[in-house]
């Protein structure tokens, strides 16, 4: 028997929502299982997750990464993702998203990079739950992605204990908007949506690209947020001028790769 799955890259928090909202995006890995002899490395996330719904003797594993690594871009939520999808196929079960994530959200840590690998789209999560928001956002998400790595441990250590009440409900006020934004498709609610004073301020000394962003910001771009844990940062960009932000920000950001993403309304798998 031969599986063959998929799962796209993810940007988390989208700005004020933090460890709750994610889009999938159009890049993906990939796995192939079938049967063969020979050894499998039980400590691999996919084969971990995997584990959780098949066994794993007596089956080859072959992953293709295509997704940057520790760059904030979920690369390890599509492994996870991956892992999860195979297996529920060969124990024969529909691959349902909620089911999976609550399987394996204790191997991602956080639910919103898994939750979007899984449904696809624009995803809510909570208490492992998922609600699909949106297909699509009134934006197209340019990945910024430097040769630099960040770890989510220790992007997640760099955040306080407490926060103002000020910035507590400036970030509250611009998640009610993401939520109006992508509820009505509109550009102008993006615009203002996407500011956070709860983890970004904290994780940029992680992330020295945001702000270099957020100084010379191209004509036609709504704004720029971190990307999950970061050091990537999406630019967010009007449809129409989304050619000429391209070859802006390939000209103003030399040290870091350009990725033009589209959102998958698409989820993990089969390929």
């Amino acid at each position: 028997m031969k599986i063959h799955v998929r799962a796209p890259a993810t940007t988390a928090n989208i700005g004020p929502g933090f460890d709750c909202v994610a889009a999938a995006l159009d890049l993906w890995n990939e796995l192939e299982v079938e049967d063969g002899d020979g050894e499998v490395d039980e400590s691999h996330l996919g084969v971990q997750a995997f584990a959780r719904l098949a066994p794993v003797q007596g089956r080859r594993f072959e992953f293709i990464s295509r997704i940057p690594r520790e760059r904030g871009l979920g690369s390890s939520a599509a492994v996870i993702a991956l892992g999860l999808v195979a297996g529920a196929v060969a124990a024969g079960e529909e691959p349902e998203p909620e089911r999976l994530l609550a399987l394996g959200v204790e191997l991602e840590g956080h639910a919103d990079n898994l939750a979007a690998a899984l449904a696809g789209g624009v995803c809510l999560t909570w208490e492992n739950r998922i609600v699909r928001v949106a297909d699509s956002l009134p934006a197209v998400p340019f990945a910024l992605v430097p040769e630099a790595t960040v770890s989510t441990a220790e992007a997640r250590s760099s955040l306080p204990g407490s926060v103002s009440h000020d910035d507590a409900a400036f970030t509250a006020g611009r998640a009610a908007m993401l939520g109006a934004a992508l509820a009505q498709g509109s550009a102008e609610l993006f615009a203002e949506a996407i500011q956070d004073r709860l983890h970004e301020p904290y994780r940029a000394k992680n992330a020295p690209l945001l702000e270099r962003v957020r100084g010379d910001l191209p004509d036609g771009a709504l704004g720029a947020t971190l990307s999950g844990s970061g050091p990537s940062v999406i630019v967010w960009v009007r449809p129409d001028a989304a050619d000429s932000c391209e070859e802006g920000l390939a000209r103003r950001f030399a040290d870091a790769s350009v990725l033009r993403f589209t959102v998958s309304a698409e989820g993990a798998g089969r390929a």
